[in-house]
């Protein structure tokens, strides 16, 4: 457990409020996602979202990224910047967002479908979604990180999509990225064993074709190596001896 940050029963309900309204951003920049925005519009949005709920960016915090949002469309699959890319009919959207408030972080990821996609399209954000949600009912008190990524990648590739390797979930709540790392693949009854007081963002990045992704010239951008799309929802989740608290809700 060393370097793993425990936290209080304090800690986690202001983590909690701070996760209140990353779910609340998210009902909110829903109707605006639609064909003819541009991400950076969208990020914009963002911007006015923090400053009406007097918070802070937490992205806004990493060094030498400048926007509130990570935007990432299609074979996009994480870290996209927000730009004057306009958002097309049948295109899947995810819209990365943290929110900072009294100290507490709260991180979360969507990906939204843009009017009509074809069904394996579809297939493959739903897998996604159920995939995070079933790799949350893990999160128990005496079950282990490798128990998560177990179960994410398992589902996944019954559905024949691919579990990306190189990003991974991890601690947060006092800092947007703290130990332990969280893959979201491996094997059962391995890894850190879970605590109560834990904090962690899982963030399954699930791909159409291959699991390996390359870096594009800006430093940011990962994109699938094949140029098959990719989906991804996340959550911040609470370790408590009632069993997982999703904190993005």
């Amino acid at each position: 457990m060393k370097n793993i940050l425990i936290k209080t029963p304090e800690q986690i309900e202001g983590i909690a409020a701070a996760g209140k309204q990353v779910a609340n951003f998210f009902d909110f920049i829903r109707p605006h996602v639609k064909p003819g925005v541009k991400t950076i519009e969208l990020d914009k949005l963002a911007e006015q979202f923090v400053a009406t709920e007097k918070g802070i960016a937490a992205f806004r915090e990493v060094p030498n990224y400048f926007h509130s949002t990570c935007i990432s469309i299609n074979e996009q699959i994480v870290h996209g910047i927000p730009s004057e890319r306009v958002v097309a009919e049948g295109d899947i959207v995810k819209i990365d967002f943290g929110f900072k408030k009294n100290g507490f972080i709260g991180d979360a990821c969507r990906t939204f479908i843009v009017g009509e996609v074809p069904s394996r399209v579809r297939e493959l954000v739903d897998v996604t979604e159920t995939a995070l949600n079933k790799a949350i009912e893990v999160c128990q008190i005496g079950k282990r990180i490798g128990d998560i990524g177990f179960t994410i990648q398992r589902f996944v590739e019954s559905h024949r999509f691919s579990v990306v390797r190189e990003y991974v979930g991890h601690g947060v709540g006092i800092e947007l990225h703290e130990p332990p790392n969280v893959p979201h693949y491996g094997h059962k009854n391995t890894g850190i064993e879970l605590k109560e007081g834990m904090v962690i963002a899982i963030e399954p990045m699930i791909n159409m074709g291959t699991w390996r992704s390359k870096a594009l010239a800006d430093g940011w951008t990962v994109v699938t190596m094949d140029g098959k799309w990719s989906a991804q929802f996340e959550h911040t989740i609470a370790i408590t001896k009632d069993g997982p608290r999703i904190l993005t809700l």
